[in-house]
């Protein structure tokens, strides 16, 4: 069978990295002095797996709720001796400046600082340790790493944790002893985002050997001082930098360049104008270029052919047949060309291998592969048309499509228009439409970045999002391995008052699903989560707005579900006023037949608990119960129902019976009928994981009644559903039972007759298991 999308297992090296980050004091550590975390003595690590470690230790902290952070994990790596880091990944705000010191001993080669804007000047004075061993930098929107903290001293001292009092409002004052002398080494550096307030001229001076520099964002005075690299300048990033005449003849004196990118974010933020002179004069001076992005800029007419001159034939990446005038001198087609936001992205012939812009999927999906990791405004565009590619027409290249949104939602956890359009990206890209395209392993990574949008973001739309991709998996399976985690969030969501509709409506909806069809201990821990009383409190807000709607049918459904086989749960529904919740709703909502079977499934369920029917046994409720005997609403269900909560009752004797009105005898009386009345061919809206509450009312002779309900529900069942309930009475040993019914001179002559056709029906199907009617159960996910 071959494999599907997304399917590729991880490394050994990546599940035993992972496994050692989770369990630290069991592999390579113990707990030192004052609870601090140490390595252990006899450890020695390579670089190999050091670097492993610390990358996938900053990725675990940022993509999984689960991995709980080490205060003091990068101390493990302060010695050399014991531990060698080459190449180092960090992001974000949770890197501190401490962390930074521990390692200063070591040799880095490559130290990439990506959003860290916890880092103070501290860590410039950190950088200077590595200036000796650094190839490669990059302090990418670190703008506070440029300022002291307000006030407070520059201490090198590991154990000071002042830092953390200090908010990024208090660093003001600008660093001015930091230089770059001594990274003699240094090749590539990303300085983007640079603050204002520091002169990029004077900051890059001391640095002669530099290849690949990285200035987005960065406000440059002149721009003269580039050309000091002209003989080695193989990559440049100029990324929203206001460009002018004399920066682009400063550009095209960087003979050697292969990178260059002068891009922007929008159109709408410059009024310089790529003409087709100065896209000439880029592609003839520059001759090495592979790669050039011109994203964001106007583009002059006159730089593409007129469409009835274009080369005929499919597209071509021949720079002959260019339909940009200015690389038809190309002498072989470019590897990356950044078309996005641009009019050049439309036109026919493009020489270059990969393209981003927004006339198709594969240039939508160029665009979120090249700039999610710095460029996140860009990216959220992006994927907002992937969203309409699957929304309206059909996405061909599903697993990229996945990959890179799932990367751009670990990578911009915290940005919240990319948790927007990814999460509505996402719901798209699960569908029906795609599912049987997916691996297991893929689908599990778009429940987690789901789920941690959901963690993060209190906001109405992407809680809708996420709650209606989760409704496109199969619930619980798909869901168990995370059950946990996603039934706390979802309960987190229903907890506010007032919550939007249509939130609320797919939230408990997916509780419900969830507490379906799973095992007891789940529904015990999802019980002990609050479950019980949030559905609760939400049945009185519907109540109090006399509403009975979706919201307030699937809360019910969800505590029928929730209170099977599970007595705490059941206690819980007492302990918090259910008994007149459901008092309340039946005589504010007489004619809502599903909301009446919903309720009584529940009931059936509190009855089941011995210790809890006598909190049942009052003449409101036995008055209630014997009422609704006569109910016709939703088939036989509620009577049904109502039937199965007196059978339970009437099940511990005459003895408990101590009220006057209604009498027992009375009441049996009723159940009689009522079970005489009903149609044994009747299809079930009900759904039996046990027949065990049912089995356990056959053999006795104190309620002729109950045991003949709990007949009647056996016959019905295996007659109309052979397939599914005779091999399950036959497991639970009803057989046996039934022919105790046979042998009980208490048992009433129908019962007896019921009791032979269930047998009857069981032998037949044993010796033919095919099913008989074409009928299918209509499964709601509930036991009575």
């Amino acid at each position: 069978m071959a494999a599907k999308a997304g399917d590729n297992p991880d490394s050994l090296m990546t599940l035993a990295t992972v496994f050692c980050l989770r369990n630290l004091r069991k592999t390579m550590c113990y707990q030192g002095i004052k609870n601090k975390l140490s390595l252990r003595s006899d450890i020695f690590l390579p670089s190999e797996i050091c670097d492993k470690l610390v990358n996938t230790y900053m990725e675990l902290v940022h993509t999984d709720s689960n991995f709980e952070p080490e205060e003091s994990f990068f101390q493990l790596f302060s010695d050399p001796r014991s531990t060698r880091l080459t190449r180092v990944q960090l992001r974000e705000d949770f890197v501190r400046d401490r962390d930074l010191e521990a390692i200063r001993k070591q040799d880095l080669i490559e130290l990439h600082l990506t959003y860290c804007n916890s880092l103070s000047s501290r860590s410039l004075k950190t950088l200077a340790s590595f200036r000796e061993t650094l190839l490669s930098l990059c302090l990418f929107g670190c703008s506070h790493i440029f300022y002291k903290k307000g006030g407070a001293p520059l201490a090198c001292n590991e154990d000071t944790d002042d830092e953390e009092e200090e908010s990024p409002a208090s660093r003001q004052a600008l660093e001015t002893d930091f230089s770059f002398q001594g990274f003699n080494r240094l090749r590539l550096l990303n300085l983007g985002g640079l603050p204002d307030e520091v002169d990029a001229e004077t900051l890059l001076k001391p640095l002669k050997s530099i290849t690949s520099l990285d200035l987005s964002n960065v406000h440059l005075m002149g721009t003269a001082f580039l050309s000091q690299w002209k003989e080695r300048l193989a990559s440049l990033v100029l990324y929203n930098v206001d460009l002018s005449e004399e920066l682009v003849n400063t550009v095209v004196e960087l003979v050697n360049l292969r990178h260059l990118d002068i891009s922007r974010e929008s159109r709408r933020t410059t009024k310089f104008k790529m003409t087709r002179r100065i896209l000439t004069a880029i592609v003839q001076r520059l001759v090495n270029l592979v790669s050039l992005d011109i994203s964001g800029h106007i583009m002059l007419d006159n730089c593409t052919v007129p469409h009835f001159e274009e080369a005929m034939g499919r597209p071509s990446i021949e720079p002959c047949k260019s339909s940009i005038y200015p690389f038809q001198e190309l002498k072989r087609p470019l590897q990356f060309l950044g078309l996005y936001d641009t009019t050049l992205c439309n036109v026919t012939h493009i020489p270059a291998y990969k393209v981003t812009g927004s006339k198709n999927e594969d240039q939508v999906l160029n665009a979120i592969e090249a700039y999610t990791e710095f460029r996140p405004e860009l990216a959220h565009r992006a994927i907002n048309q992937l969203f309409d590619i699957a929304r309206i027409q059909h996405c061909s290249q599903l697993l990229r499509a996945l990959q890179l949104v799932i990367a751009a939602l670990k990578c911009h956890k915290y940005d919240k228009s990319i948790q927007v359009t990814g999460s509505a990206a996402l719901f798209y890209l699960t569908n029906t439409e795609y599912r049987s395209d997916q691996s297991v392993r893929l689908r599990r990574e778009v429940i987690q970045v789901v789920l941690n949008g959901m963690e993060h973001y209190q906001e109405v739309t992407v809680q809708r999002n996420c709650c209606l991709t989760l409704c496109n998996f199969s619930i619980p399976e798909e869901l168990e391995f995370q059950y946990s985690r996603v039934n706390q969030l979802l309960l987190k969501i229903l907890e506010p008052a007032r919550q939007d509709e249509s939130i609320q409506r797919i939230a408990v909806h997916l509780c419900n699903a969830l507490v379906c069809q799973v095992d007891n201990h789940h529904k015990e821990a999802v019980g002990k989560m609050g479950f019980v009383k949030t559905m609760l409190n939400l049945i009185q807000k519907k109540l109090q707005d006399r509403m009975c709607d979706q919201v307030m049918e699937f809360s019910w459904s969800a505590l029928w579900n929730i209170t099977d086989e599970t007595p705490d749960n059941c206690q819980m529904f007492l302990n918090c006023r259910g008994m007149s919740l459901f008092l309340e709703c039946l005589q504010e909502f007489p004619d809502k037949q599903e909301l009446h079977r919903n309720m009584l499934g529940l009931l059936g369920n509190v009855a089941e608990v011995k210790a809890l029917r006598p909190q049942l046994l009052t003449p409101q409720f036995i008055t209630v119960f014997s009422n609704l005997l006569d109910s016709k609403a939703d088939g036989i269900e509620v009577s049904y129902n109502a039937c199965g909560v007196l059978s339970h009752i009437m099940f511990d004797g005459p003895e408990v019976w101590l009220m006057e009105d209604p009498r027992r005898d009375t009441v049996m009386n009723r159940m009689w009928v009522a079970i005489q009345s009903w149609d044994v061919s009747s299809r079930r809206n009900i759904n039996y994981r046990s027949f065990e509450p049912i089995l356990r009312l056959l053999p006795q002779g104190i309620s002729p009644v109950s045991q003949h309900w709990a007949t009647w529900a056996l016959y019905n069942l295996v007659s109309v559903y052979p397939t599914k309930y005779c091999p399950l009475l036959i497991k639970e040993g009803g057989i046996s039972l039934l022919e105790k019914v046979l042998e009980l001179d208490s048992s009433h002559p129908e019962t007896k007759d019921m009791a032979r056709k269930v047998m009857e029906q069981c032998e037949t199907f044993k010796e033919d298991p095919m099913e008989t009617n074409n009928g299918q159960e209509v499964n709601y996910g509930q036991r009575g």
